[in-house]
């Protein structure tokens, strides 16, 4: 007897959800977007990012607490900028590629990026200081109190210890990284100037299809 009551609500139960099928789609179809844009953008300790003109977030980037990016910037899939232990400043231009982490430590370094900067796919930036028209390669790791001035590029994979200053014109790689040769014209041109340009253009075509 106690089977088939059971038995007997499940098939009521399903009934009546077939019945609301498309209101029960919608309903839970729009709640699943409002939550993917709630997890979006968080605040935290009391800070909300705060971002300018004309950026793209892909839909599961993560951005948290205090974070002041500038204007042209895009944050990419599964990427994560979190600025919930020290802050994180972001100028215009930048491109935080697929996988890229940002963060900081707590009472002790906060996150500088400048203009023009292209961090790739997996690297992860840890309060540091990046200046302008940089190129941080994929899967590269910048520690901590690490100083990397304009027009420097650091190699895929390469590993900064805590406290490593990039002196002008040069290229970093290896781990832990060194200078492995000088910056070029060439490689200012066709790296650095080129994967930023690239990178507003494909963010634009994302922003049409929005």
């Amino acid at each position: 007897m106690i089977v088939q009551t059971l038995v007997s609500k499940i098939v009521n139960a399903w009934g009546n959800l077939e019945y609301n099928s498309l209101k029960l789609e919608n309903f839970l179809f729009c709640n699943f977007r409002i939550q993917i844009l709630e997890m979006l953008i968080k605040s935290v300790r009391g800070n909300t990012p705060v971002y300018g003109e004309d950026c793209f977030f892909a839909e599961n980037a993560t951005l948290i607490g205090d974070i002041k990016m500038g204007d042209y910037c895009s944050i990419w899939y599964q990427a994560v900028v979190r600025g919930d232990v020290n802050s994180i400043v972001i100028g215009d231009y930048v491109n935080i590629q697929d996988g890229a982490v940002i963060h900081a430590t707590y009472k002790k370094s906060s996150t500088l990026i400048g203009n023009n900067v292209s961090i790739g796919h997996n690297a992860i930036v840890h309060g540091c200081t990046i200046e302008d028209n940089v190129l941080i390669g994929m899967g590269s790791i910048v520690m901590d109190h690490c100083n990397i001035g304009s027009n420097r590029i650091i190699a895929a994979g390469a590993v900064l210890t805590q406290g490593t200053i990039v002196p002008p014109g040069s290229v970093y790689g290896g781990v832990p990284a060194k200078k492995i040769k000088s910056l070029t014209d060439e490689l200012q041109k066709n790296e650095i100037e080129r994967i930023a340009k690239n990178y507003l253009l494909y963010a634009s075509w994302f922003k049409t299809e929005e």
